[in-house]
């Protein structure tokens, strides 16, 4: 049995910001249904070693990395048979709220240091210097968090192979180079073709450098980033790379997103038995202050920052309000869509409802019980609500690009058979608009509409698939090392 260290910044249910954590959750578990050993690697956030500490989970060992003094604990990921090791470093990871950010919204001033020590017990555990009987075959890293951990590794004597996944490209952890030295990291690795990035030390460039494979969360996201329109700088970088560089579409979780058993959900439904998802429209604009009155109902969740085209969100709701269009909308994010969103919602109340922060249980009664799901991005690596959404009959509204492209089938571009949402191309509020217009004019047609949520709910958004492709690369992985 292959063994796989999976290092990453988070994992649902522990910590959550984003579709990382989903991802991290879920596709460990895949791979170990498929005959992987799989362990996960996560900061000791208070949270997890909480969990652990409630588990009755113990410290397997103790060590020091320069003037810290670190733990391992051994635990299981909640509710699942995947063993999860916990970097306990209380002045490091020990901190309220958010895991990169603190309660003012402002990274941590020593965010470079917390992850460099989280890479350097990545690497000791992968070259079985952490006094672990346990070693991997292969190290899967994720996002920049875990980026140093490859550049770390690539010079070590019999390493295991490593393999790096992009997320999200707009997050790159950048830090002054003077914050490379501090680090007291190699001088061979301040270079151009290494970890340095005008003059800034990146912790992503170590994964896309020297990472054996490098994947991206869809087939479409792969593309694009080897664009400058979405490299943000590495577009060169990743075409150099595009030979070891591919894309795996992200599953979901279909045991807890399943309209038929969800338990978030007073009502339950499946694609040969639509009826009661309109009773979960219905308590849920009970739920909200949505007036009770037959109105499309649209619903969004996610971050409030521009990337999830906040602005274009901002410019048709006006004008859809105004044709007595409902909204059910979830997030948090940047003051400057929060507040034009909260006075929509005072002058709108009986159409408008802003729920700040995340909630996962109102997260699945929003998909459940709106007509159709906006995710105007401008970009998306891969996207999850869009699955999530397509599962529970409710029509995703997207703009075409990365994972939305790959998984959203436009009513006009692939006819009725295949069809099973809408989207748009031009990157702006009135092509987002004509979407939403023929979403709504094919709402009036119940027969056509009900088609698109049977090709919607039937297809496989598991991670089966993906899971199977992962493995495929390790292997290969593996077999280059050998040969």
């Amino acid at each position: 049995m292959k063994r796989i260290l999976f290092a990453t910044s988070e994992v649902y249910p522990l910590v959550k910001t984003g579709g990382l954590a989903d991802v991290s959750a879920s596709l460990p578990e895949a791979l170990c249904r498929i005959g992987y050993d799989v362990h996960i690697l996560l900061p000791g956030y208070p949270a997890a070693i909480a969990a652990a500490r409630k588990a009755g989970s113990r410290r397997k060992v103790r060590f020091s990395i320069g003037q810290y003094d670190v733990s391992l604990w051994r635990t299981r990921l909640p509710g699942t048979a995947v063993t999860l090791w916990l970097v306990d470093c209380a002045p490091l990871f020990d901190r309220p709220g958010n895991p990169y950010q603190n309660d003012e919204g402002e990274d941590w001033w020593d965010n470079a240091y917390r992850f460099h020590l989280f890479a350097q017990v990545g690497v000791m555990m992968a070259l079985g210097q952490a006094g672990l009987s346990w070693r991997p075959d292969i190290v899967h890293c994720n996002d920049w968090q875990s980026g140093l951990i490859p550049a770390l590794l690539a010079h070590s004597h019999k390493r295991p192979g490593t393999v790096f996944t992009i997320h999200n490209l707009a997050y790159q952890g950048l830090f002054p180079s003077d914050t490379f030295r501090a680090l007291g990291l190699p001088d061979s690795l301040w270079r151009l073709e290494e970890l340095e990035f005008h003059d800034q030390l990146s912790f992503i460039k170590g994964g896309l450098v020297f990472s054996d494979r490098i994947t991206t969360v869809s087939p479409g996201y792969a593309q694009e980033i080897q664009s400058p329109e979405f490299g943000y700088g590495l577009d060169g970088l990743l075409r150099h790379r595009q030979a070891q560089l591919s894309g795996i579409l992200n599953g979901i979780d279909t045991r807890s997103w399943n309209p038929e058993e969800d338990e978030h959900l007073q009502f339950h439904y499946g694609k040969d038995h639509l009826k009661s998802k309109a009773q979960c429209q219905t308590r849920l604009q009970q739920e909200l202050g949505l007036e009770v009155n037959g109105a499309p109902l649209l619903g969004f969740i996610g971050r409030l920052v521009g990337q999830k085209g906040l602005d274009w969100l901002l410019d048709v709701m006006p004008q859809l309000l105004e044709r007595g269009c409902q909204f059910a909308l979830l997030g948090s994010g940047e003051t400057r869509y929060e507040e034009p969103l909260k006075r929509l919602a005072r002058e709108w109340p009986d159409q408008v409802s802003l729920t700040l922060g995340y909630n996962e249980p109102l997260a699945h009664r929003i998909t459940a019980g709106s007509d159709a799901f906006l995710m105007p991005s401008r970009f998306e690596p891969c996207g999850l609500n869009q699955m999530y959404s397509l599962r529970y009959g409710t029509i995703p509204i997207v703009h075409s690009v990365g994972g939305l492209k790959d998984t959203v089938f436009d009513l006009s571009e692939t006819g009725i058979d295949r069809a099973n949402g809408f989207s748009f191309h031009e990157a702006n509020a009135d092509s987002f608009l004509n979407a939403i217009e023929r979403a709504l004019d094919c709402l009036k047609n119940r027969k056509a509409w009900r088609r698109l949520q049977t090709n919607g709910m039937s297809g496989d958004y598991s991670w089966k698939q993906s899971a199977r492709q992962y493995g495929e690369l390790y292997q290969e992985i593996l077999a280059q090392q050998q040969s």
